[in-house]
């Protein structure tokens, strides 16, 4: 969340935030509940002044001022109630407050461009040419079901639409993919791998600002417990409530989970094939780091993700998400697509985003700068490294050959028992 003093003494910066991101708020309404609040606040006076006077009852008594007493009792008793009544109201000012304020997104990066919408990210650069077909290729969907490799029709049997289930190939393939990804993140980026529940409660999810603005979106269990919808909110949630000393930053975290969304409100959209699924798979990146290396970590990160789609020879672009299309939680989100030919289009493969103190303050994870310093917020930072379903999808479409076959990736074989294609289905 926001730090409530950035809306009481800059208002104006949140208000510049909110047009750029054309996002409905109302900030009045928050900056005269803080100010109500400060007021309210003042109750320990009123209390400082009612334990005063109570001293001064006992002393009257004994000095036989009786009238004086009394007047002291009418005195310490308008007080309580006075305080009774403020009390009362600083509860429901604070709730309303707190709630505003969770509802409150992130404070776009000075380097984020505004725009209106998706259509309107920049490209940062392409890496790799688009390959060019002697044959029209075929979306991954229909690859898989030719090859028997992907099952949504039995998929949706036993759970329902938007499932999906890798079968012999297919399966080792997709498994692949994550043991490739999660030795590169591990070996040779260095990251610390973590097996993280798959459930997670309420607070860890407001930790990542996934609730309460997500809420539809999410599977809950009967417990009150969420699926956890991407190794985000484990992995943000690993020093919840821990002061961390700066010599420990940064922290590199990587997982392999599953995830799970109801996609709410998205139906009819990418509802074909493994792009948009309730059910996916993907290894996630996490970074704890200080707050003055946020900017080259972020990068760092990005590369990290990036270095996948290369080892993968698979052609794809970066690009910078606009404040009209920029996510409620990151200040910042590097989009790496990667080119599609059965879509005949660019999909977003991974999403790189900063978020500077916004999801440590709601986690309360904070480090040290020095032994005695007073405790700062960390910066945190996630990536895909990458969807692993959507990097299936990728290689069936960029890998498939005329025969109706589709080429294991080098980088691959190794995984995948010296496999060197899923070969053409016989008829």
């Amino acid at each position: 969340m926001i730090d409530h003093r950035i809306v009481r003494e800059t208002p104006d910066i949140v208000r510049e935030a909110l047009r750029k991101r054309r996002f409905d708020y109302d900030l009045d309404r928050l900056i005269a509940l803080e100010s109500r609040r400060r007021e309210l606040l003042a109750v320990e006076n009123l209390r400082a002044e009612k334990n005063r006077l109570s001293d001064q009852i006992g002393a009257a008594y004994r000095e036989g001022e009786r009238e004086r007493a009394e007047q002291l009792k009418q005195q310490v008793a308008d007080i309580s109630r006075q305080i009774e009544e403020q009390e009362a109201e600083l509860e429901q000012v604070e709730a309303e407050f707190e709630q505003m304020l969770l509802e409150l997104p992130n404070i776009p990066h000075e380097e984020v461009p505004e725009g209106e919408d998706e259509s309107q990210n920049p490209v940062l650069y392409e890496r790799g040419d688009p390959r060019r077909f002697g044959f029209d290729p075929l979306p991954h969907w229909e690859l898989g079901r030719r090859l028997g490799v992907l099952d949504f029709e039995r998929a949706a049997k036993m759970a329902s639409a938007r499932f999906v289930m890798d079968v012999g190939p297919g399966a080792t393939l997709e498994r692949a993919l994550i043991n490739f990804m999660l030795d590169v993140h591990t070996r040779e980026h260095g990251y610390v791998e973590i097996m993280p529940p798959y459930l997670a409660n309420a607070r860890a999810l407001v930790g990542t600002a996934t609730l309460p603005k997500f809420e539809d979106d999410q599977f809950k269990t009967r417990e009150g417990l969420y699926l956890i919808p991407t190794a985000e909110v484990p992995l943000t949630n690993m020093h919840q409530d821990e002061i961390l000393a700066a010599e420990e930053l940064p922290k590199y975290y990587t997982a392999y989970t599953a995830s799970f969304r109801r996609e709410a409100g998205s139906a009819g959209q990418e509802s074909r094939g493994l792009i948009r699924l309730h059910q996916f798979h993907k290894v996630e990146l996490m970074k704890f780091v200080l707050p003055e290396t946020s900017d080259e970590e972020l990068e760092k990160l990005t590369l990290d993700a990036e270095e996948i789609l290369k080892r993968l020879e698979l052609p794809y672009r970066r690009v910078i998400l606009c404040t009209g299309d920029l996510g409620f939680q990151p200040q910042r989100t590097y989009d790496l697509e990667v080119h599609m030919p059965g879509m005949d289009r660019w999909v977003e493969i991974s999403s790189c985003s900063q978020y500077g103190e916004f999801q440590a303050r709601r986690c309360n994870t904070r480090y040290r700068p020095e032994p005695e310093a007073s405790p700062r917020f960390v910066h945190t930072m996630n990536g895909s490294g990458l969807a692993a379903g959507r990097c299936l999808a990728a290689v069936l479409e960029n890998y498939q050959e005329e025969d109706g076959s589709v080429a294991i990736p080098d980088v691959l074989r190794p995984y995948m028992g010296g496999m060197v294609e899923i070969p053409a289905p016989t008829e």
